[in-house]
């Protein structure tokens, strides 16, 4: 049993932990890119002293030429994570580098060896869960993605119940093909249930299997298994959601219950396309998010009133401008702003569409007064 050298610090009411490689605040995962999340990470490891931006830049970018427009990025994309509009936290001092000024706490995790466990993540005070990447029992690994869209389509509806405390995918899909004790993943993602399965597609007939578990004493609170066509897939997923509710916060209103119940849309292959979509933009290439792009277009001119479709198109944009993928800045952020309003327009009761679309319009169009009150409506 030995210590290892990762871990977890302390600051602004947000947790920042190197052995899962994540930012997150009591209630929420927040994004992060790789290269912003190690600039924030040096910071922290280095707080209270000047950083400067040579040594940054050497430590963030190893034997890699970048600009000084890459490194204010990443730095404008930490403080927006942390809510530092103000430059309270992470100072710019002029012409000789950062500075994170704000109190850090922190404890090692030690590596789990012959036994040893690392410090559980404290639960919320609310039900909390984690919905882990299906099983593609498909034979076919080109439907992987009909297996992840659905798991994001479970974990968007679970997000509509505000009693609900629901780990980000991106945090639950990092353990995708991974063989994993689920007691260790309720300490590591901080949730007291866990909720895994499979999907199998075949021809037009579909089947979802799930089942709900404590993660605290691995207690199975049910199993079950829902089949139907392609054409009962909201149906399905309704249930699923329905099950889990049911099994961890029987007493939410049946408002909204009904409301979590709401289809995307009417038309099967513009969610066929969606769902495409969202597998190809979580590969945050500049090649994949192009695709998705163009997916959610494909989406849009399916269903021209796919509330979600646009809110992920614009989400799009707003990584294309973070990575400097954009060609037409102008172009772009014009179109970016069109998305955002359609979404708001059709999707009045979708909250995750107006969030979508809001964050999306704040960052392209950087106009935070617009983007927040796009949020406000969800």
């Amino acid at each position: 049993m030995r210590a290892g050298g990762q871990k977890v610090f302390c600051f602004e009411g947000c947790t920042l932990d190197l052995k899962r490689g994540s930012l997150r605040t009591e209630n929420r995962d927040i994004e992060l890119r790789p290269k912003s999340f190690a600039l924030l990470r040096y910071l922290v490891e280095n707080a209270g002293r000047l950083v400067p931006k040579d040594e940054l830049i050497k430590a963030v970018w190893p034997k890699v030429i970048v600009t000084d427009e890459s490194l204010a990025r990443c730095v404008s994309d930490v403080r927006k994570a942390l809510g530092d509009a103000d430059r309270r936290i992470v100072k710019t001092m002029t012409r000789r580098g950062y500075l994170f000024a704000s109190p850090v706490t922190s404890h090692p995790v030690h590596v789990e060896e012959e036994g040893f466990n690392a410090p559980a993540a404290a639960l919320p005070d609310k039900p909390s869960i984690a919905v882990l990447p299906f099983k593609n029992m498909s034979g076919d690994p080109e439907q992987e993605y009909f297996a992840d869209g659905v798991v994001e389509e479970i974990i968007t509806a679970l997000s509509r119940f505000r009693h609900i405390f629901v780990i980000a995918r991106d945090s639950s899909f990092t353990y995708k093909g991974r063989s994993a004790d689920v007691k260790k993943i309720g300490r590591e993602l901080g949730v007291r249930y866990v909720l895994e399965g499979s999907v199998r597609k075949a021809a037009n007939k579909v089947r979802i299997t799930g089942q709900l578990i404590d993660t605290s004493t691995r207690t199975h609170l049910w199993a079950n298994r829902f089949d139907g066509s392609l054409g009962d897939i909201f149906d399905l997923q309704d249930q699923v959601t329905a099950s889990v509710v049911g099994a961890i916060a029987p007493k939410l209103e049946q408002a909204e219950i009904e409301r979590a119940k709401r289809k995307p849309t009417e038309s099967l292959d513009a969610y066929d396309f969606y769902l495409r979509g969202i597998a190809s933009l979580y590969q945050w290439t500049k090649e994949s998010v192009s695709e998705a792009l163009r997916l959610f277009y494909r989406a849009i001119e399916l269903d021209p009133d796919f509330a979600s479709a646009y809110g992920m198109a614009v989400r799009c944009y707003a990584r294309r401008k973070a990575d400097g993928w954009t060609t037409d800045r102008v172009r772009e952020t014009a179109e970016a702003e069109r998305l955002a309003r359609r979404a708001a327009e059709v999707g009045k009761d979708d909250a995750v569409a107006l969030c979508l679309g809001g964050f999306g319009l704040a960052y392209v169009v950087g106009d935070l007064a617009r983007g927040a009150a796009m949020i406000d409506q969800a």
